[in-house]
């Protein structure tokens, strides 16, 4: 037995008088109706219907069980056509994890045009750059910056690239002198930035000369905007995201080095948890993302 469709089935022959009366309104024979309920009789261990070839009628466990599944099957209706707009138009709560980095320099304005052009959906965004896990802390999409994307069962889409600079204030260049080449960083102040991929290591390269460059610091920070103030503040060199330190780098207050040489470039995905039933709300926010971040990609 199949006891949704056994209570469906129940309600429907209450509502209607007769098995006959169920078998049409539901499209099934007599027989399949007969047999719904004698199994849910049977289940239950008790008589639901008292029936003759001409009469129906609820016993006492009868009545009282019929007002409770009607009751329940109400609510799941209105449970389900609560699910309607959600399928058919963006709204509802949006939870988005975003690295704080990226979302001040770069993503807070992207966030409010979408508030504005939907004005039903609500937004919980939590921000830390620290990765963290769709499933287990409930977040709808994540955004990840990362040199190459792990393998996993969530589903990507590539927003943007950044490229990385190797910058610094003119009066630390003044103080410590401008390195040439990557060897010669070894001698200078670094400011890491300890949830990177290039935490460690800063591979350089430059028409087929490939550099690594172990990553050794006294002063490690968890988000590149401490980087940035670091840098601001004349303490070291720094390789950083460019769209981090851009307004900084063109009115003078930072500057490049070492312009020839490429680092790994930090690809920046929406990341979700599957494409099957993807909400619209979702599939909205993305698209909105992707379109705005498509000049930098």
């Amino acid at each position: 037995m199949e006891q949704l469709t056994a209570l469906r089935i129940f309600r429907r022959v209450v509502d209607d008088g007769s098995f006959a009366g169920a078998a049409r309104s539901l499209s099934l024979s007599p027989a399949a109706i007969s047999k719904n309920v004698g199994e849910l009789e049977a289940h239950l261990g008790v008589r639901l219907l008292n029936r003759t070839t001409r009469r129906m009628s609820l016993t006492e466990p009868g009545r009282l069980y019929y007002e409770q599944v009607a009751r329940i099957l109400d609510d799941l209706a209105e449970a389900d056509g609560s699910m309607q707009p959600l399928r058919h138009r963006p709204s509802g709560l949006l939870r988005v994890a975003a690295p704080i980095s990226l979302m001040v320099t770069r993503l807070s304005r992207t966030f409010t045009a979408f508030m504005q052009a939907y004005p039903e959906v609500e937004i919980d965004l939590h921000l830390d750059d620290r990765r963290v896990d769709l499933v287990k802390d409930g977040f709808d999409i994540a955004i990840r910056g990362t040199p190459k994307l792990e393998d996993s069962s969530l589903v990507a889409r590539r927003l943007m690239v950044m490229r990385h600079v190797i910058c610094g204030a003119p009066g630390y260049f003044d103080k410590a002198g401008r390195p040439r080449h990557p060897e010669e960083l070894a001698s200078h102040r670094i400011v890491q930035f300890s949830l990177s991929g290039n935490a460690t290591e800063w591979v350089l390269e430059r028409a087929g000369e490939r550099v690594t460059m172990p990553v050794a610091s006294r002063y490690r920070v968890s988000t590149s905007l401490a980087v940035r103030e670091a840098l601001l503040d004349d303490y070291g060199l720094s390789l950083i995201p460019a769209p981090y330190v851009r307004e900084e780098i063109a009115s003078g207050r930072l500057e490049t080095v070492l312009d020839g040489w490429a680092a790994s470039d930090t690809q920046v995905y929406a990341v979700y948890p599957s494409r099957r039933y993807l909400l619209p709300k979702v599939r909205a926010l993305i698209d909105y993302l992707a379109e705005d971040l498509q000049s930098e990609a």
